[in-house]
């Protein structure tokens, strides 16, 4: 039904600035919830940043303040600006689109972009 594609991550270091984006195809209802998440190595994948229809956003502790997250309605993407990276942002960065479908939400997620901050 959705169809995600992300782009914009690297290789950077400690400091730098990152931005992805991730695009949205398909059928897109306007009642949905767009965020990115991050699995480092080891890890599970964890909430980063997401943002509503209406343009709310909401933001990991560890990140609010260095990451932004924005929204394009008409074009159905979805932002996340990454400032002052460090190694422990390291991770491959997913983009999630949750919709309601039949009376329940329903997630669709991107194949992923690696992050990686390196000296």
């Amino acid at each position: 039904q959705v169809h995600l594609v992300e782009s914009g991550g690297g290789l950077v270091q400690p400091g730098d600035s990152l931005t992805l984006s991730c695009a949205a195809s398909g059928t897109i209802s306007s009642n949905n919830i767009m965020g990115w998440y991050r699995q480092a190595p080891g890890k599970q994948r964890e909430l980063v940043a997401s943002i509503g229809s209406l343009g709310s956003p909401n933001y990991a502790a560890s990140v609010k303040g260095r990451f932004t997250i924005s929204r394009d309605n008409a074009k159905n993407t979805v932002t996340l600006q990454m400032n002052s990276l460090t190694p422990e942002d390291t991770a491959a960065y997913y983009c999630n689109h949750r919709t309601l479908y039949r009376g329940g939400w329903y997630d669709y997620w991107g194949q992923g972009t690696q992050v990686t901050v390196s000296s």
